[in-house]
């Protein structure tokens, strides 16, 4: 398989992508079996999700209708046809979790952020994602931010960690 080094095909300009770029990934994965997932993932870590021309020349590229590649983005919740807020929280939804409060965590974090999981704030700043496991399931219930994770939030915690995130700083990358 051949890896592409995302750096150099969109430079240092997150967010906008050329045709000529989309043309190199879509090159550097055609030939391969399964090159289709290699290549969302490239064009999501370039511009911070998938937009629908980037699909509809994917779709062209590896000879698939746009209904079989909604279907390769729409299976996997880790891709994204929706701009990232600036930070992303993800809140933590398997067994574990679930036994230990996640349910309720789930619904105050809901509230809290005025959005519903797979939805950014109206402001832009934040994302709030499900994720079926974050590996510390003896410290439930946990969330992440920015891909840090916490553990035992309660809900007064969350809305710390909440009111912490910087209002104009993006995530590290």
């Amino acid at each position: 398989m051949h890896w592409v080094d995302i750096a150099a095909v969109w430079g240092a300009c997150r967010g906008t992508m050329s045709t000529s770029a989309i043309d190199r990934i879509i090159e550097a994965y055609r030939s391969e079996p399964g090159g289709l997932l290699p290549a969302l993932h490239a064009v999501q870590e370039a511009l911070g999700y998938l937009p629908s021309d980037a699909l509809v020349r994917l779709a062209q590229a590896f000879r698939l209708s746009r209904a079989e590649v909604h279907g390769v983005v729409s299976f996997y919740r880790h891709l994204h046809r929706e701009p990232p807020g600036h930070h992303i929280v993800e809140l933590c939804r398997a067994e574990a979790c679930q036994a230990r409060g996640a349910r309720e965590l789930a619904q105050h974090a809901q509230a809290k952020l005025g959005v519903g999981f797979g939805e950014t704030t109206g402001d832009g700043r934040i994302s709030l994602r499900p994720v079926y496991c974050l590996g510390n399931c003896a410290c439930t219930p946990s969330i992440a931010v920015d891909g840090r994770v916490y553990a035992r939030v309660t809900p007064e915690r969350f809305d710390a960690l909440i009111d912490a995130i910087p209002d104009h700083a993006t995530r590290k990358e």
